[in-house]
């Protein structure tokens, strides 16, 4: 008998064997996922195939049946909300990739434990990698987290690849006052792999949402084993690693607390909104066009000028140390605030905060009318800014704005690390 794709084989092919599931290929190689799940492409023409044991014939599984669940009313309502990412990627066989492929309730369905939390009501909004993430997208995801409240959610979960997370956290941040939880969640690891991080992530963001921490948070994998999630506030965290299952960490802040697994008991470390706190409302208004350059050593003005000539509406400069540029830019910041553009600074720097009343580049920064950021991350004051600008064009309400403390993103003092 002929393997088919998804059977058992054993696959022999220059004296090396292999056991495994047969998987789909558009290439010239057999690609075979082992025991251990990996998958591993070998060559097709010296391969000798063996057949152990035929898929299992599965009836049609309705996908919607299956993931609405009986309703048991003891538990909170939570939306699931989907925007792709890996947590809802698998491998592409024609190419080769990880892809975004699923959809909520595949999420729903593929992580059990979840049913054990809450009811759930999914909802796609988009199904794209995060690098692909816009302002006017995350407009569209906002009004639809109001919706999902609004019509009585107790809490939301947005599935959110990492790589841009942090940006749609802060940009909820600031354009949602909630009463229930808003949870991002992703996965570092797409879910076929072993080393997949997406249902524990899953699951801990299902426990938060289900809580009372009535804030936009992010919750990740808080160590590289699967002991505890961290829960970050939307508007301190930050991507720190490439790959690692613990890529993210709160910036110049406690997190607000961590998610223990299996066991899901929430540990607060740090002041949060509860639930019920605050009424609902949306701020939803962003002005895109803003700008962040990342000052280097000989790093010419030019790219200021290009940006206040270009139609831009604020600029966020990532300077040095305590939030310096070169001398020869300072004359330009004059003239672009003159014009009653913003331009906020902030620092390369990851910790600390930046003050420009220490050196004298610093107070000559200040009197061209940057605007300080504090401790904010450069990312965060760039989302800030296009939503302050979404609020206002009166300059001196930007300045203040810029500089109050709206969700959590500056805070009075630095903690020393």
């Amino acid at each position: 008998m002929q393997a088919e794709i998804y059977d058992k084989v054993h696959v022999e092919t220059d004296g090396v064997k292999y056991e495994g599931t047969l998987m789909p290929s558009q290439t010239d190689r057999i690609v075979l996922k082992l025991k251990n799940g990996y998958n591993i492409g070998l060559k097709k023409e010296s391969a000798i195939i063996t057949l152990l044991e035929k898929k299992e014939e599965k009836k049609p599984v309705n996908e919607k049946v299956s993931a609405e669940k009986k309703v048991k009313a003891k538990l909170p309502n939570i939306s699931i909300l989907s925007t792709g990412g890996t947590i809802a990627s698998k491998i592409d066989y024609r190419t080769g990739a990880v892809t975004s492929q699923f959809s909520a309730n595949d999420i729903l369905l593929a992580i059990p434990g979840l049913e054990e939390i809450a009811n759930y009501n999914c909802r796609m909004i988009y199904s794209i990698l995060s690098e692909n993430m816009r302002p006017s997208y995350w407009v569209e995801l906002a009004r639809a987290v109001y919706e999902e409240i609004k019509n009585g959610a107790n809490g939301i979960i947005i599935t959110h690849g990492t790589d841009t997370m942090m940006y749609t956290a802060a940009a909820l941040s600031f354009m949602i006052e909630t009463p229930v939880p808003i949870v991002l969640v992703g996965s570092q690891r797409s879910a076929d792999r072993p080393s997949s991080d997406n249902a524990m992530n899953a699951i801990c963001a299902a426990a938060v949402a289900a809580s009372d921490i009535a804030e936009v948070c992010v919750v990740m994998h808080g160590s590289t084993s699967d002991d505890f999630c961290y829960i970050h506030r939307g508007t301190k965290v930050r991507k720190m690693h490439t790959s690692r299952r613990d890529a993210f960490q709160s910036i110049n802040s406690r997190p607000i607390g961590r998610v223990e697994y299996p066991s899901r008991v929430i540990k607060t470390q740090s002041s949060f909104v509860k639930r019920g706190e605050k009424k609902l409302m949306l701020h939803d208004k962003l002005e895109s066009k803003c700008a962040l350059i990342k000052y280097a050593t000989g790093a010419s003005n030019e790219s200021l000028l290009f940006h206040s000539g270009s139609g831009y509406k604020g600029i966020v400069i990532e300077g040095t140390g305590l939030g310096h540029v070169s001398t020869e830019w300072i004359p330009l910041i004059k003239t672009v605030t003159d014009a009653c553009i913003p331009v906020v600074m902030t620092s390369q720097c990851i910790s600390g905060r930046v003050c420009d009343r220490v050196y004298d580049t610093g107070r000559d920064i200040l009197k061209a009318g940057a605007i300080e950021a504090e401790d904010m991350m450069s990312e965060v004051a760039l989302v800030k800014l296009m939503w302050v600008l979404g609020q206002t064009q009166e300059i001196e309400t930007v300045k203040a704005m810029m500089q109050t403390n709206i969700a959590g993103e500056m805070t009075r003092s630095t903690r020393p690390s």
